[in-house]
């Protein structure tokens, strides 16, 4: 399996998973002329993907399906049954629609595809694992607090996209008004590092091999930081192998295969 992962912040939102013949498009939260900008520096073809999946229907991962869905006319849309009504209010986008039931795993291709609910302030947002026959691919960027199917799904980990959103001290010292400060670091806000960190010490992954913090908040956060954190839970579960690594909001991440 390979990812590359186009940008991840509060901006815009948005990967690609390969396995085989399969290219799956995860959220689509830039501009569709700034997404295909990305995919096509990266070497990955807009033409060739196979299905695109939401995980919510916030704008910074969504607002670029309404040109894209027109320019790609054939390529599926996946979404649970709330995330794509929110979604289709939001852009205008109706058709194309696969639904699928949170919970209940689904191939596309050749990939095998669980979507898990993780609590967040948007419809219904899920986070997934993505698995083929080598390994599997677990992705989670926005979550108040991590439930019993987001460790699950972990567990079972060869690569890991978490959320570690902010830092609980600079959030606190922020300009930001008070109801965005509680809702940001409330039950569906953003995963801290110290959450992230504490996620990945509880569950301890036996097999993850990479490991890439997400969606990290430019005023609130800093990658030194968030990776800061990480480090020493990897260093409590003596897993310090583990290749780790903050994604970028403005720039694509190199090619990760495992």
């Amino acid at each position: 399996m390979r990812l590359r992962v186009f940008g991840s912040g509060s901006k815009g939102n948005a990967l690609a998973i390969r396995s085989g013949g399969t290219l799956l498009l995860l959220d689509c939260g830039f501009s569709c002329r700034e997404l295909e900008k990305r995919m096509t520096a990266c070497g990955v073809c807009p033409a060739d993907v196979t299905a695109v999946l939401f995980t919510h229907d916030h704008d910074d991962h969504c607002k670029g399906i309404a040109t894209f869905h027109k320019r790609h006319p054939l390529v599926p849309l996946y979404a649970n049954g709330n995330t794509a009504d929110a979604i289709a209010t939001l852009t205008g986008v109706e058709d194309g629609w696969r639904i699928f039931e949170t919970g209940e795993p689904f191939a596309i291709g050749d990939v095998s595809v669980s979507a898990f609910s993780i609590p967040h302030d948007a419809a219904d947002t899920v986070g997934y694992l993505f698995s083929d026959a080598a390994s599997s691919l677990f992705v989670a960027t926005d979550m108040g607090v991590p439930t019993l199917p987001v460790k699950y799904a972990l567990a079972q980990a060869t690569c890991a996209v978490l959320e570690s959103n902010h830092d609980p001290t600079l959030l606190a010292c922020s300009d930001r008004p008070v109801s965005l400060k509680q809702r940001i670091a409330g039950r569906c806000g953003h995963l801290s590092n110290l959450d992230a960190a504490d996620l990945v010490r509880e569950v301890a992954p036996p097999n993850l091999k990479t490991l890439l913090l997400a969606h990290l908040s430019r005023p609130c956060n800093a990658p030194h930081l968030a990776l800061e954190s990480m480090r020493e839970a990897l260093k409590d579960i003596e897993r310090e192998d583990v290749a780790l690594a903050a994604l970028d909001q403005d720039e694509p991440s190199d090619l990760y295969e495992f």
